[in-house]
């Protein structure tokens, strides 16, 4: 049933995924997820303003990457609860590295180790952000909760990603769809 449920959603990889204030999860509340795939097997997401406790300069040390000096000091994100040991690093696609995920507006999803490299060298600019975890459905799941009114999504714009601070991207996410938070209802329901 699951699978019958996602053959009939539009693929919401290169998206926004926004929660909805009814969603009260612990991980997801209030959480704006960049999609980097969704298909009849499943969506992987990554949440872009749930900071964790450290900065990117503090993760590179505990990883022993020397810093040339002090590189960018963005907060590294809590990207989801799955396989949270290990890193995605969204960034503009200007470059190619070793392992990348490129997505619309120019932007990019790496995971291999070459792009911390060049983050401590200062080879890249601030519009860089480390998370550590991911978001993972299985078919029909995230489905099923956009039916259940959990997630809104929106067109993803590199904007609120990198010149956006972190506590506001929920916010400014969903006033990209015209909506007033103000006004957003934290129960469901259906017409």
């Amino acid at each position: 049933m699951d699978k019958d449920i996602a053959d009939k959603f539009p693929s919401l990889k290169n998206q926004f995924l926004i929660a909805m204030p009814s969603l009260n999860d612990g991980s997801f509340t209030r959480s704006v997820m960049l999609m980097c795939e969704h298909n009849e097997d499943g969506a992987m997401g990554i949440v872009i303003n749930q900071p964790l406790n450290f900065s990117t300069p503090e993760l590179l040390e505990h990883l022993s990457i020397p810093c040339k000096r002090i590189p960018n000091n963005n907060p590294v994100l809590a990207g989801g609860p799955v396989q949270v040991d290990r890193g995605f690093v969204i960034h503009r696609a200007n470059q190619l590295w070793q392992s990348s995920l490129n997505l619309e507006q120019n932007i990019s999803v790496t995971t291999s180790s070459d792009i911390l490299h060049a983050i401590a060298k200062e080879e890249l600019d601030n519009d860089t952000f480390i998370a550590l975890g991911y978001a993972g459905w299985d078919a029909g799941q995230l489905e099923r909760e956009m039916l259940e009114n959990s997630w809104i999504t929106a067109p993803i714009d590199p904007e609120i990603i990198f010149s956006t601070p972190v506590e506001q991207r929920w916010q400014k996410a969903i006033q990209s769809l015209g909506i007033d938070v103000s006004l957003l209802s934290s129960g469901a329901g259906h017409a």
